[in-house]
């Protein structure tokens, strides 16, 4: 019996996805964010996506790194999202304006079957089902994924041929 079972809390799967443009190298980023994911109390990392090359959507700068990660958890949404901006803030996150580059980038895609609205949050993430670097990993750890309130995500995968996007691989 999991932890959040024994306590009585509602154990989550969670998806997340990541991302980087600036820094360096970009795979070391997103592998050192892993591990900070891996480390947070009431989370287990199930699964990493592989890493996937691609331009920036609505937004200026260098190629991202991006990749999906499946999480096991019982935090709450909003306490998930404070982790993971803890995270961001750790590996040198600015934000000085909307779809600025990035260091690091963890945004919470969906929480279970969960749909939130929220100042500070929405899931499942309001852009994911228009974005090829978020639903290429995101299918590849579950194919058969449907997010709560979205069109079936392989076809809206198939509407986005025009995002190019290339696998890099395991992180």
């Amino acid at each position: 019996m999991s932890t959040a079972a024994r306590q009585g809390s509602r154990e989550v799967r969670a998806f997340v996805g990541l991302g980087a443009n600036l820094g360096g190298d970009l795979a070391a980023t997103l592998r050192l964010a892993l591990r900070d994911l891996r480390a947070l109390s009431g989370c287990e990392l199930v699964a990493v996506s592989s890493a996937y090359r691609s331009a920036p959507v609505d937004a200026g700068g260098p190629d991202y790194l991006n990749a999906v990660a499946e999480l096991r958890t019982c935090m709450k949404p909003l306490e998930l999202l404070d982790a993971l901006q803890a995270i961001e803030q750790a590996h040198g996150r600015e934000r000085p304006y909307v779809n600025a580059p990035r260091t690091l980038d963890l945004d919470l895609l969906l929480y279970g079957q969960d749909q939130l609205s929220e100042a500070r949050l929405s899931v499942p993430h309001p852009r994911l089902h228009q974005r090829a670097f978020v639903l290429k990993p995101l299918l590849e750890l579950a194919p058969d994924l449907q997010g709560p309130g979205l069109p079936p995500l392989q076809e809206c995968l198939l509407a986005l041929q025009d995002q190019a996007i290339e696998c890099q691989g395991a992180l």
